[in-house]
Formats: structure tokens, C-alpha cells, sequence
């Protein structure tokens, strides 16, 4: 088959919920053989850029924080949405406000790095672009490398932002991938991203 005949075709849309965090969708689709089926439900949330960290000794900035959705405490890298209202002539999520610039994703990144662990870096690196979850969203993740980075200040959290910072070898964090708390499988693809570019 050609790839446009395996295009599932949009019959009807339910915004279940839409507000400034989610578009929850319950949606019927043509199927190339011209069946129905439904509901499908898939929905966009804000995309986001994530960073690969290592400071002055090549350690790796990581942070730890609550994951309710496997109710457990995980290491990961610094991470945080894009946002979207300044741009938006709604102040809701919709499926086309929340797919952001390389510009865009790039500031995000620099910005969460500083306020999530409070370092800062002259050597950054694009690494890849992709869906965070093709099968139900179209929201992207933007994936960096901050390297040599600096600590300059502090952290300046949300106020519902709780996480500590740690930094860790890669025997650890490898440790911690195989086995351990390194539980975001996008954060374990940013990690071999940045390797097989280094």
C-alpha cells in the first residue's frame, strides 16, 4: 500500500477536556477500508525540551523528583514545558499552540537548566526533535546537551516544583537506567542521543 492509503481519516471530534494543561480528545476515524472506529482518544499537552547535563568533571547533572504517574521518586535530566500563552490567541491547549520553534525550545532549555539546578553552559548542542508519544500526542520533545556547565546560582522552582539536584557518574547513571530509579524511557533515549554524538 501507499502511504496514503493508510491514512485513518477524522470524523468527529469530543474535547473532553481542554484547559491550559491538557486537550483530552475522544475521536471516531475512517479506517482505509472505509470502517469506523472509535472512540480513539489521544490529546495534546505542552511540548517540551529536555537536557543532557554534564558540569566541569564530565558528572551528570540530574535532578530527582515525585512522578505520580508510577507514584514513585525518579532521577532524571532537567526537563520543563514550552509555553505556549504568550502566542496563543487562546488561553487553552489546543493541538497546533502547542508545537514550539527550534528558538523556542532552545530558550525553554536554557531556562530550565538554570532554574531546575541553577547551572548555566557556553556549549550547547541540538540532538534531536522528535513526537514524546506518537501512538496518542502530538506534543514533541526537544532534546539538548548542556556541556562544561557552571553553577551559577540557585534554584528558582515553580511553586509546585519539589526536586532535589544530584550529580552522578556514568557508572551511576548507567546503574540507575539498568535497573534503578532513571525511569523516564525519553530521558534514557537523550542519554544514548548524547553518546552517540559525543
Amino acid at each position: 500500500m501507499q502511504n496514503n492509503a493508510l491514512t485513518w481519516k477524522l470524523i468527529k471530534e469530543e474535547h473532553v477536556v481542554q484547559d491550559e494543561w491538557i486537550d483530552f480528545r475522544r475521536n471516531e476515524y475512517k479506517l482505509p477500508n472505509d470502517s469506523v472506529i472509535g472512540p480513539v482518544y489521544n490529546y495534546s499537552k505542552h511540548s517540551f525540551s529536555l537536557i543532557v547535563a554534564t558540569d566541569e568533571k564530565g558528572q551528570y547533572i540530574c535532578v530527582k523528583q515525585y512522578r505520580h504517574g508510577i507514584d514513585e521518586i525518579t532521577t532524571e535530566f532537567p526537563a520543563g514545558a514550552i509555553e505556549y500563552k504568550e502566542k496563543s490567541d487562546v488561553p487553552y491547549i489546543t493541538s497546533k499552540n502547542i508545537i514550539a520553534t527550534e528558538d523556542d525550545a532552545f530558550e525553554a532549555a536554557k531556562r530550565e537548566l538554570k532554574e531546575e539546578t541553577g547551572y548555566i553552559s557556553d556549549n550547547w548542542a541540538h540532538l534531536l526533535t522528535i513526537p514524546a508519544n506518537a501512538t496518542l500526542s502530538n506534543s514533541n520533545v526537544h532534546i539538548y546537551c548542556a556541556t562544561a556547565c557552571k553553577k551559577i546560582c540557585g534554584q528558582d522552582l515553580d511553586d509546585t516544583e519539589f526536586l532535589n539536584i544530584e550529580t552522578i557518574s556514568e557508572k551511576e547513571l548507567l546503574s540507575r537506567i539498568y535497573g534503578g530509579d532513571f525511569k523516564q524511557s525519553l530521558h534514557v533515549l537523550a542519554y544514548y542521543l548524547y553518546k552517540n554524538k559525543m
